[in-house]
């Protein structure tokens, strides 16, 4: 029998750091090819995604008081250094010393016992001038403070940040580790209070949902389930999400490996984000309409369409990639429904125009809306880079036009909250084509409190009869 793994998860999240790369490579992929060196699988989790989710802030600290540049610093020991300044800030709960005394293990096995030294040094530096781990925000000096939660914060003895009087955005882009001018535009749109809201949502560690089918369970019923099995859960109060029909929703909280939890593999729910659950039920659809979901990978609203339908609408899906479109393959099968067929993205063509009741557009943007959940999205989206995505939306918003019939309804979904792809994108698709009309919109901001949800948009845009 193979002796249990037996890496610490400290060990395992800097082995990890020092091969990711934020542009070019993914956290979780390259997490998910060491956890099985560890049986601390839920921490080691934790401490990579906390640090990426807090690089610009951690960085901030690194540099500030061991005064290197980050560029001169090596980068192995820059990945232990980072996950110990990340515990040192943001779990006050993990004592100083186990911090310091494993990031030093780890540093000699990483990149040699000559550079334990520097790293304990830049550690201690840290610790030192920390005055408090866990003061509440409302007592603390913003220019000393970094934000953990809504409530609490790590502050040091010295300013170092840059002052939210005269430079709120550079503070707020500092403290939530988020780009400059996305957060700039926050504040434009939305003011102070809203955009600091967001930023806590965004950097927020998001909790698991799951939507049940209503065609084969209730949610009490897997409540029940769940509870059976040792899995804490509890039903979604929807109230405050937006005007649009409910379904059952589900929290699941504490890690669990969602493919082996009971009822998932006879479909009996999905994991979806509540805000991400919000297009299909603004639509509405009905049983006996023909719909198209023209993105449709990897699935979750095909699926949900067919669940809001008693499996009893014509539901055609496709994608442009067609490896992901064999996701929604799979998850067909996995939940039992009937009807929705697949289509090849080359036959699109094919389809009549004027044939379908609804199209479901839940197009490619800039993700601004699920920063906490892909969190490299942060270090890769330019502003330049909207523009290229405006242009495929307005495409697809054109091509989704011939297809829907008279009367029928366009239901354009993003996972942004940024207003040229959603508000401005919808309205110009109204004024060049006049024979639809703006039914309906909402925006739903991501929030960190209550049951946190991501941030999402969805529009009814109806073609006049």
């Amino acid at each position: 029998m193979a002796p249990p793994p037996s890496e610490s998860a400290r060990f395992i999240a800097a082995d990890v750091l020092r091969r990711f790369e934020p542009e070019r490579t993914y956290a979780g992929t390259l997490l998910n090819r060491q956890l099985n060196r560890t049986q601390e699988r839920q921490r080691a989790t934790d401490l990579v995604f906390g640090v990426v989710r807090n690089l610009q802030a951690i960085d901030a600290v690194i540099t500030t008081f061991s005064g290197r540049r980050i560029e001169r610093i090596n980068k192995k020991l820059l990945a232990v250094i980072r996950v110990g300044v990340y515990e040192l800030l943001y779990r006050p709960d993990a004592p100083v010393y186990s911090v310091v005394n494993e990031a030093v293990n780890t540093a000699g096995r990483i990149g040699g016992k000559k550079q334990t030294g520097f790293v304990n040094a830049v550690l201690r530096q840290v610790d030192r001038h920390i005055v408090d781990r866990s003061r509440a925000l409302a007592d603390a000096d913003p220019k000393r403070t970094l934000v953990q939660n809504a409530r609490s914060g790590c502050e040091f003895d010295v300013d170092f940040l840059p002052d939210p009087e005269d430079s709120t955005a550079a503070h707020l882009s500092t403290c939530f580790s988020l780009p400059s001018w996305l957060v700039t535009d926050w504040l434009s749109e939305f003011g102070f209070e809203r955009t600091r809201q967001i930023c806590f949502g965004s950097n927020r560690r998001p909790s698991v949902y799951a939507r049940v089918n209503p065609l084969k369970t209730t949610g009490s019923d897997l409540l029940e389930r769940l509870a059976a099995a040792d899995v804490q859960a509890e039903l979604v109060n929807q109230g405050s999400l937006g005007s649009a029909r409910p379904c059952e929703m589900i929290k699941i909280t504490g890690p669990h490996a969602v493919d082996r939890l009971p009822g998932f593999a006879e479909g009996l729910f999905t994991i979806q984000d509540l805000a991400a659950s919000h297009a299909v039920r603004l639509l509405d659809p009905q049983p006996g309409w023909r719909i198209l979901d023209l993105c449709a990978a990897p699935g979750t609203k095909a699926m949900q369409l067919a669940e809001a339908t008693q499996d009893s609408a014509q539901i055609v899906a496709t994608d442009i990639d067609t490896q992901r479109l064999t996701k929604v393959g799979e998850n067909q099968a996995r939940s039992g429904l009937k009807s929705v067929t697949l289509l090849p993205h080359a036959q699109l063509s094919d389809q009549p125009e004027e044939s379908f009741d609804a199209v479901l557009l839940d197009v490619p943007c800039s993700n601004t809306g699920v920063l906490a959940k892909r969190i490299e999205v942060r270090f890769r989206l330019k502003r330049n880079s909207l523009q290229k995505l405006i242009k495929t939306q307005s495409a697809l918003l054109d091509t989704a036009a011939h297809l829907v019939k008279p009367g029928g309804k366009i239901c354009y979904s993003t996972c942004s909250i940024h207003r040229t792809e959603n508000e401005d994108q919808v309205r110009a698709f109204a004024q060049r084509d006049d024979r639809f009309e703006l039914e309906s919109e909402e925006l739903i901001l991501p929030s960190a409190e209550g049951f946190d949800h991501d941030g999402a948009y969805a529009a009814i845009l109806t073609r006049r009869s």
